[in-house]
């Protein structure tokens, strides 16, 4: 697959969406790690010298969002680029019967550039990759207590399919965990 979304050009402030690779496994363990929170998290934290990938969790399966580097002194020196966020997309099960299915399984933006539209484009990008993928419909869980996370998927199109009420104890608060998704036709 090659790159999802074009942009990243630098001064833009548009993120370029590409495929992840093996090599990116650093720099999205470290963003899981700054990322992390009890708004959107019922895993613990990860350990800091844990894999990022694993036979669960495959390169093939995230998208990456970068972002143009400052800019370096000299003629033409282009800024290298840095990982500010990740989309993970993938078959909710093994079965057969629901191959048609994608569920996104993870979404993480950088705070420092939040609001900017990274998370809208990685969105959009799952959208586009899920359907090349041949989905039909695309699922996601999310905290109900997750207000920004979940306005945005509205206004990308996911309806709320259903509710489990408190779903997860999390800092002794039950948290209902929210089933949205949307036809990918």
């Amino acid at each position: 697959m090659t790159d999802v979304h074009g942009g990243g050009a630098a001064g833009s402030g548009e993120p370029r969406i590409r495929p992840a690779s093996a090599a990116d496994g650093d720099a999205l363990r470290d963003l899981d790690a700054v990322t992390w929170s009890r708004l959107h998290a019922v895993m613990p934290p990860p350990a800091p010298d844990a894999p990022f990938f694993d036979e669960r969790h495959r390169p093939e399966d995230y998208l990456v969002a970068e972002l143009a580097g400052p800019a370096r002194a000299g003629p033409a020196r282009p800024a290298p680029a840095r990982v500010v966020g990740y989309i993970c997309v993938v078959r909710p099960t093994s079965l057969e019967v629901n191959e048609h299915v994608r569920q996104i399984q993870g979404l993480a933006v950088a705070p420092a550039v939040r609001g900017s539209g990274v998370a809208r484009a990685l969105l959009r990008a799952g959208v586009a990759h899920a359907r090349a993928l041949g989905a039909r419909r695309l699922t996601l869980r999310v905290l109900g207590h997750n207000v920004p996370a979940r306005r945005l998927y509205e206004s990308e199109g996911f309806a709320v399919e259903g509710v489990l009420p408190e779903e997860f104890l999390l800092d002794g608060t039950y948290v209902d965990d929210v089933l949205m998704g949307r036809t990918l036709l």
